[in-house]
C-alpha cells in the first residue's frame, strides 16, 4: 500500500499541473507535436487549387467528374520521458529540488499527452537504465509515472545520456515525441573532443532525433551557476563524491565558478544545437509555466512558417 505522505505530494502535482493543462498548455501541445502521419478520411469533390495528385480516380471515374482523396493527420503519439536520477538531481536551494520540477514538468507533458489520447512511457536512468515502464494511456497510469520519478531510489549516481538514448531506440519501434529531463551537469571527456561529453555525443543525440523528436529539458538551481558569499564551505560532487574546500566570500573564486558552470552549459546548449535538438531551459526557484509556453509559442510559430 503506498503511504499517505506519497499519495498527498503525487495529489498536489497532479491539482497544479492539471490546472495548467486546462487553462494553457493542452491546445499548444495538440500544436506543435505532430502525428506519425496521415490517415485517409473521405472523399469529396475537386476544386480548383486542389492539389491534383490527390484525385481519386476511381471515384472520378464512376462519377463523372473529379474527386480527390482527403486526410487527416493521425494524432495518436507515444510521449517517452526520460527522466536522469543522478545525485545531483536531489539538490534544490529552495523549496523544490531538480527531481521535484522534473516530476512536475513531467507531469504537465504526460496530462497534454493523455489529454491528446497518446500514450506516455517512462525512462529512468542514471549511468544505467534504473527502470522501464512502457506506454500506457489513462490517468492511472501518469500517476503511476509521477510517483516513479519522485520515489524511485536509484542504484547508481551518475550519469550517462547516452545510454538512455541507446535503450530508447531498442525499446521504441516508431517515431516518438522524447522529452529528457536532466540538469544536464556534464563534463568534457578526457579526449578533448568538442563533440563529447562525459555522457553525451553528438553522433548519439543526432542519431536519436532523426529518428524521434527530441527535446530537452534543462533543469538548473541558481546555486549551480553562482557560489553565494558564505564563508568558507565544503562543497562535495553529489554524483563523484569529490569533495572540495572553498572560500566562497573570495570574488574571483565566486567569478571563476560562475565561469566554468557557464563555458560547460554553454558547450551542452551547442550541443544540443548541433544535433537540431530543441531544449527548455528552466530553474527551480522559477516558474516553468513562462519557459514551456515560450517553448510551445516558438515551435507553433516554426512549424507554421516552415
Amino acid at each position: 500500500m503506498i503511504p499517505h505522505e506519497i499519495l498527498k505530494k503525487i495529489r498536489q502535482i497532479e491539482i497544479r499541473t492539471n490546472r495548467l493543462v486546462s487553462e494553457t498548455l493542452a491546445g499548444q501541445y495538440h500544436s506543435v507535436f505532430k502525428g506519425q502521419g496521415m490517415n485517409f478520411d473521405e472523399v469529396r469533390e475537386y476544386q480548383p487549387g486542389d492539389d491534383v495528385r490527390a484525385i481519386d480516380w476511381n471515384v472520378t471515374a464512376r462519377m463523372n467528374h473529379p474527386f480527390i482523396k482527403k486526410f487527416v493527420e493521425e494524432r495518436e503519439l507515444t510521449v517517452m520521458l526520460l527522466v536522469d536520477l543522478s545525485g545531483s538531481g536531489a539538490f534544490g536551494s529552495g523549496t523544490q529540488s531538480k527531481r521535484e520540477l522534473a516530476a512536475e514538468i513531467a507531469s504537465v507533458l504526460a496530462f497534454s499527452a493523455i489529454r491528446n489520447n497518446d500514450k506516455v512511457g517512462l525512462i529512468l536512468f542514471t549511468s544505467t537504465i534504473e527502470k522501464y515502464i512502457p506506454p500506457r494511456k489513462g490517468r492511472r497510469h501518469v500517476l503511476r509515472v509521477i510517483r516513479e520519478i519522485l520515489f524511485f531510489e536509484p542504484q547508481h549516481h551518475t550519469t550517462d545520456i547516452n545510454q538512455a538514448l541507446e535503450f530508447l531506440s531498442r525499446v521504441t519501434a516508431h517515431r516518438a515525441v522524447v522529452v529528457v529531463l536532466s540538469d544536464f551537469l556534464l563534463r568534457h571527456g578526457t579526449n578533448a573532443d568538442p563533440d563529447t561529453m562525459e555522457g553525451l555525443t553528438l553522433p548519439a543525440l543526432r542519431q536519436a532525433n532523426r529518428r524521434h523528436d527530441v527535446v530537452a529539458v534543462m533543469i538548473a538551481d541558481r546555486y549551480e551557476r553562482e557560489l553565494p558569499p558564505l564563508g568558507w564551505l565544503v562543497l562535495q560532487d553529489a554524483e563523484t563524491g569529490d569533495v572540495v574546500e572553498v572560500n566562497t566570500s573570495s570574488e574571483r573564486n565566486r567569478a571563476l565558478f560562475q565561469s566554468r558552470q557557464t563555458e560547460s552549459q554553454t558547450e551542452v546548449q551547442r550541443l544540443l544545437r548541433n544535433a537540431s535538438v530543441d531544449s527548455i531551459q528552466v530553474l527551480t526557484d522559477q516558474p516553468y509555466a513562462a519557459a514551456l509556453g515560450r517553448f510551445f509559442e516558438t515551435r507553433e510559430k516554426r512549424r507554421r512558417h516552415g
